[in-house]
C-alpha cells in the first residue's frame, strides 16, 4: 500500500505595513487572510510569517505549502 504524502502550494502577495503587523505581534489578530494569485482565499497563522517582518512590515510574493489535510508545512518568499 502506497501512503505517499501529497502537498500542494499556493502563491500569494502580501502588503502588510509595520503598523498593521503590530496587531498580529500583540496578539489581537492571530490569522492572516490573503488572496492567492488564482483568487482563492487562504488563512494561516500570523506566526508563520514572522521571519519575513522588516521594519517596514511584510511586502512581497510568497508561496505556502500545505499537506492533504490543509495543514501548513511551510511559507517561503519567492521574490
Amino acid at each position: 500500500m502506497n501512503t505517499r504524502n501529497r502537498s500542494s502550494s499556493i502563491r500569494f502577495r502580501l502588503a502588510i505595513s509595520a503598523e498593521e503587523y503590530l496587531a498580529y505581534y500583540q496578539g489581537s489578530a492571530q490569522d492572516v487572510v490573503a488572496c492567492s494569485e488564482d483568487n482563492k482565499t487562504i488563512r494561516f497563522p500570523a506566526s508563520a510569517i514572522r521571519k519575513f517582518v522588516t521594519r517596514d512590515g511584510i511586502f512581497g510574493n510568497f508561496e505556502i505549502t500545505f499537506d492533504e489535510s490543509n495543514k501548513l508545512i511551510a511559507i517561503q518568499s519567492i521574490d
